[in-house]
């Protein structure tokens, strides 16, 4: 009896389990894609980033683009008007270095997660092909005023090829902004690891290896990297011959070196993942030896290597405000003041939450913190709206309020960089999104419990 009795308490509490995470898990909040139509924001505090702040302006939606921005800007007959008095109008913020859509559960639920590939080169692996829709991270972080990421596979030495996309749509084709935006490889380093993840390795255990065998290590796997873009130029070059004479041989198919040539050939760029100086030394080295469009993604040290980046025209990427320092004896807060150590030595830059997708909501917190440590307010909105965008080449489209652009528009009740400040509305490819998630649902759910 009780063996029976501890059998049925415990189907009891797994049946109870399984339907709270239905409830949780059932795509009600993840299909809310908003609505469209003709907006305009009146008598608000209009924060251009590419221009002049507009203290009592207007901004009209339609047709899902930013059609007039201006204190006397006209509202067109028939438009919803949201009463922006007393609030203000901001490009949607970027976070231009996640897994966004590609990781749900990170533990225990592997299913869910569809990082990376076990091969070394999977260039042709595409982001955009795995994004979820309609994962719970996407409405968790829009409601923020974040409407774009940056998403990217992490596994392997070349990981994939990274996607932009907009934190709204059914399909991941509604989503994109452009579908494979750079190729992301984590680049070769002394202590081994890396990547998007962090991969510092685990504590203790092993053989010590000497300095200069890791050197020799990480020189030797850089050798091999250009051997692979070596071959990837052959291979493109063999195969243009071909398509001219057909008497040659025929070259067999390679997908991982046909996805490579627009970034070999530096017609597209390439994320690096690097954080120590001598790493990111060592990306700038490779980039002008290969003649190729690098970013680094990461940057704990960048400051320290500015004058190679700034000579090569290698932006940075920066992730690392809530890591700890790097070295023990390091003050707290060593990482908050790296992205105004780069902006004062010209480096161009961003900053990023670098996470998988659950915490990028926490990205105008990262920016903020920048912005309180030697960052100026204008250069730390900067940093998560048109750097990031200009960086990753959709500054066209994406990053500032201005006329023609993609209406990627959040409404605030005061500076977006700030935990207080509450999110009003949120548009995104000209839609209004609804601010529920599956948080505001659990807050609605308990608030009033006693």
């Amino acid at each position: 009896m009780k063996t029976m009795r501890r059998i049925l308490i415990s189907f009891s509490l797994t049946s109870l389990l399984s339907l709270a995470v239905f409830a949780q898990s059932d795509g009600s909040q993840q299909n809310k894609t908003g609505r469209a139509g003709t907006f305009a924001i009146v008598g608000a505090r209009v924060v251009t980033v590419s221009g002049a702040v507009i203290e009592n302006g207007t901004v009209v939606i339609q047709n899902g683009k930013i059609t007039a921005v201006g204190a006397g800007a006209s509202v067109p007959s028939g438009a919803e008007r949201i009463d922006g008095k007393g609030l203000s109008v901001y490009p949607g913020m970027i976070d231009s270095s996640t897994s966004m859509g590609l990781s749900e559960i990170g533990q225990g639920a592997n299913a869910t997660v569809d990082i990376a590939e076990i091969a070394g080169n999977n260039s042709n692996a595409k982001a955009i092909t795995a994004v979820n829709p309609h994962s719970s991270h996407i409405n968790v972080t829009r409601v923020n005023g974040i409407t774009t990421v940056m998403s990217a596979p992490i596994g392997g030495l070349i990981t994939g090829q990274g996607t932009v996309i907009n934190l709204n749509g059914s399909t991941q084709a509604d989503m994109a902004v452009e579908s494979t935006v750079a190729l992301v490889i984590n680049f070769p380093r002394v202590a081994g690891g890396g990547g998007f993840g962090g991969g510092f390795g685990g504590f203790g255990g092993g053989p010590q290896v000497d300095f200069n065998e890791l050197v020799r290590r990480r020189d030797t796997a850089v050798e091999e990297l250009k051997k692979t873009f070596a071959a990837a130029l052959n291979h493109a070059k063999a195969v243009e011959a071909y398509a001219k004479d057909k008497s040659l041989p025929m070259v067999p198919t390679n997908l991982a070196y046909e996805a490579m040539i627009p970034y070999v050939r530096g017609e597209k760029p390439i994320v690096f993942t690097a954080e120590r100086e001598r790493d990111i030394k060592a990306v700038a080295k490779f980039v002008a030896d290969m003649k190729i469009k690098g970013i680094v993604v990461g940057g704990q040290e960048a400051w320290k290597a500015t004058d190679e980046l700034k000579r090569n025209n290698i932006p940075v990427i920066f992730t690392n405000i809530y890591s700890l320092p790097v070295r023990d004896d390091d003050p707290y807060d060593s990482l908050f003041d790296v992205p105004s150590k780069l902006q004062a030595a010209g480096v161009k830059f961003a900053i990023s939450t670098g996470d998988v997708g659950a915490e990028a909501r926490d990205l105008p917190y990262h920016a903020g913190l920048a912005g309180s440590h030697g960052l100026s307010p204008e250069e730390a909105l900067k940093s998560v709206t048109l750097y990031p965008a200009q960086i990753l080449g959709v500054s066209d489209r994406l990053g500032s309020i201005e006329v023609g652009k993609m209406a990627n528009v959040v409404v605030s009740d005061g500076d977006i960089l700030d935990p207080r400040t509450n999110i009003k509305h949120v548009f995104i490819n000209g839609r209004l999104i609804p601010l529920t998630s599956r948080h505001t649902e659990l807050f609605d759910s308990f608030k009033d419990r006693k």
